[in-house]
């Protein structure tokens, strides 16, 4: 089994607690990123949670042409270097294509593979074999069980640093389900699994081109999440979701976050002790 707890720069690792990776959906500004990773970081030193922040340096998947992709990759980028450096936590960013995934792997500490790129052997050899953590999504079209699959390309690029994240199924046109049975089953594969509570929520393809979303179930599915034995739970917030350039209507309030960590936190406490 891979030990979550070698990403490098993780603090609080050997707390007995859950992973948190969180942060807002794509990097609008400094001013955002600064101000969620300081209340982040806040908050995983109160609790002794270990945390990596979170932020897209650009959104390729996006419902419309018109829709906000993202301030420039390299500027972006170097938003997340200093967060990274200013508050000494690791950082992790979407990669879309092959090409990116040295670029990223310069800034960042973990790239993570798009739900709808799972598949793409380029782009997951290419994150292979930068060294760096990679996370796969699960795509919303596959099972758990099938991950094995994507995992397998990462390790026979010579790379075993992998989590693999849930997100939820398809269910119908606008709507999505979570499967808890995708986690243990992502368990078995040998790798640590992480649960995403808040696109789990996402509502797509809307009449309007601007994704829906359930925030009010965020709780629900990260509670639930914990005690099918999720090793981690990734959460988009934003200070205000209503403003969001993108995903606003699945993400968390920031000021919500620590009310949701104490929760959680608790119930991961108690699965482990029963273990």
């Amino acid at each position: 089994m891979v030990d979550i707890k070698n990403i490098p720069g993780l603090k609080f690792n050997d707390s007995g607690n859950f992973l948190l990776i969180a942060g807002p959906c794509v990097v609008e500004s400094r001013e955002l990123v600064e101000a969620t990773a300081e209340r982040l970081c806040e908050i995983s030193q109160r609790y002794a949670i270990p945390f990596v922040f979170k932020s897209s340096y650009r959104k390729a998947n996006r419902s419309k042409a018109d829709s906000f992709t993202g301030i420039g990759d390299i500027r972006a980028l170097e938003i997340l270097k200093e967060v990274r450096e200013k508050y000494s936590v690791p950082v992790i960013t979407d990669i879309h294509n092959p090409d990116e995934a040295a670029m990223a792997a310069g800034y960042v500490d973990i790239l993570q593979i798009p739900a709808f790129l799972c598949r793409q052997t380029d782009l997951l050899v290419a994150a292979a074999k930068t060294g760096k953590w990679i996370n796969i999504k699960k795509g919303q079209f596959v099972s758990g069980r099938s991950m094995r699959f994507a995992a397998g390309k990462v390790r026979e690029a010579g790379n075993d640093k992998i989590m693999l994240t849930e997100r939820g199924n398809m269910f119908g046109y606008q709507d999505l389900v979570v499967d808890f049975r995708n986690i243990p089953e992502m368990k078995s594969i040998g790798v640590p699994v992480i649960m995403d509570i808040t696109h789990s929520l996402q509502q797509p393809n809307q009449d309007s081109g601007v994704s829906g979303g359930n925030p009010e179930m965020i709780e629900t599915i990260g509670k639930a999440a914990i005690a099918a034995g999720a090793d981690g739970i990734f959460i988009e917030t934003h200070p205000d979701p209503a403003r969001a350039l993108s995903d606003g209507a699945n993400m968390l309030r920031l000021s919500e976050m620590e009310s949701l960590i104490i929760k959680l936190k608790t119930i991961y406490r108690t699965i482990q002790s029963l273990i």
